[in-house]
């Protein structure tokens, strides 16, 4: 946990953004894997994490800003819970680290929020990501399923601060950022041609743990970089291929790193794969160099795109202008994903919150294909944490599809298209601070051009 100080200021601001009424926390329980006693690994919700820091199952919260009380509500830990758990701190000791002093048994949250109800006091809640959660909302409020309500107040005032960084939670994110790099840098090292892609996952999975960390989200590393979200990790890597690894750690307080490599399965990349790797990079880059506060992220999604089509149109695959091209939505046959998103406590940041709010402020988002899988897009200050990942993608399917519906011809040559549907997909990630002059990459440096990746194999 960070100091006391940390969490009451934080609740302080809070209370002044929303200005009234009962805030709603509702912290995560413990989840059965297959059944009651072999669970998931406990995770805290993130916003609960962020106001009380305590990283316990059972726990609820509340902050009546009407009458200036915060309340922690949960059970303290029974004989039989200490025989299997062990010796702990009481609850009422875990939460005067928090500046909580009031703490009260779980059920009685219930007796409270009824009486808030009753006086038509407005009761706060953020939107739910769990089963158990709405479930708890339902009950809670007295109200019926698809009624809830969340509140915009409430959501957009945990947006605000969540959405700027601390230097302490800077340097936290920097310190996963460092373990999440050492395990690309691992995978880098370790790839060989017979390997399977489960020995790569065991290998850089194996870092974070070592490191106290655990993963940020499931790994991906896989042959098949042309499917973005691939955790399958049953192929074999073969001489001529790349192994696209996605992988993050996350700190014991929760704090996550998020980088994307590519990597040749051989010691070096072929000609052919060099040729589409360089046009990733060179939109990396300059997507990079266009990051500064005030610079709107989706101007740097777009400049990431036009280079992207710059190169492919070098290469005859693409044809037309490539500013055209980007306005049209051509682009997103081979970049159907957005350039990056908000990273912090989770890594898509506040993600349940909803990106309308974390990454566009309130204003609507595109619907057009590609586009509209942009996580942020609003001008950058200073504090923000976000990723740069532009990625070149040749999915078979899609080219089926979009040639068969015969769409973007004035941008797009099939003939030559069909030349590179075997060729799979590539993605280089790295984490970035908006300063107030600029920005700086956070975390060691990961080998990103060809030769710097071979240099490591």
């Amino acid at each position: 946990m960070f100091a006391e100080s940390t969490y009451t200021q934080r609740r302080q601001e809070l209370k002044k953004a929303v200005g009234n009424g009962i805030l709603l926390f509702l912290g995560n329980d413990e989840s059965g894997c297959n059944y009651a006693d072999n669970t998931y690994d406990f995770r805290q919700d993130s916003t609960f994490l962020y106001y009380f820091g305590l990283p316990y199952a059972g726990l609820s919260a509340i902050i009546d800003i009407d009458n200036d009380r915060e309340i922690i509500f949960g059970d303290e830990l029974t004989i039989d819970d200490i025989v299997w758990m062990g010796s702990q701190p009481t609850l009422h000791e875990k939460a005067a680290k928090a500046g909580i002093k009031d703490v009260r048994p779980a059920a009685e949250i219930e007796k409270y929020i009824s009486a808030a109800v009753a006086k038509s006091v407005p009761v706060h809640y953020l939107p739910t990501y769990r089963a158990e959660h709405q479930l708890k909302l339902l009950h809670l409020l007295g109200i019926k399923p698809g009624t809830e309500t969340p509140s915009i107040p409430f959501i957009r005032a945990v947006v605000n601060q969540r959405n700027h960084k601390s230097a302490e939670e800077i340097a936290e994110i920097e310190r996963a950022c460092n373990v999440t790099a050492d395990m690309h840098m691992t995978a880098m090292r370790v790839l060989r041609p017979g390997m399977r892609e489960c020995e790569i996952s065991a290998a850089l999975e194996a870092v974070a743990q070592a490191a106290g960390c655990r993963l940020s989200f499931p790994t991906i590393a896989t042959i098949n970089g042309q499917t973005l979200h691939n955790h399958y990790h049953g192929n074999i890597c073969q001489p001529g291929q790349m192994l696209l690894v996605d992988a993050g750690a996350e700190t014991e307080m929760g704090y996550a790193g998020d980088m994307s490599s590519t990597i040749c399965v051989d010691k070096t990349f072929t000609p052919r794969q060099k040729s589409i790797y360089d046009i990733q990079v060179a939109s990396h880059l300059a997507a990079v160099g266009a990051l500064k506060p005030g610079v709107p992220f989706k101007d740097v999604y777009e400049l990431s795109c036009r280079v992207v089509c710059e190169g492919l149109k070098n290469l005859g695959i693409m044809k037309g202008d490539p500013t055209d091209a980007v306005e049209a939505g051509a682009h997103a046959m081979f970049y159907p994903c957005g350039l990056g998103h908000m990273m912090g406590l989770d890594v898509h940041d506040m993600e349940n919150l909803g990106e309308v709010w974390v990454g566009y402020d309130g204003q609507p988002k595109s619907t057009q294909f590609g586009r509209k899988s942009l996580r942020l897009a609003r001008p950058l200050e200073p504090g923000f944490v976000h990723t740069i990942e532009p990625g070149i993608y040749f999915i078979p399917e899609l080219i089926d599809l979009w040639r068969g519906q015969k769409k973007f011809t004035d941008f797009i040559n099939y003939d030559e298209v069909e030349k590179w549907k075997d060729f799979s997909g590539i993605r280089n990630e790295e984490d970035y601070l908006i300063t107030e002059t600029g920005a700086r990459r956070l975390g060691k440096k990961i080998p990103l051009t060809t030769e710097e990746v071979e240099a490591l194999r």
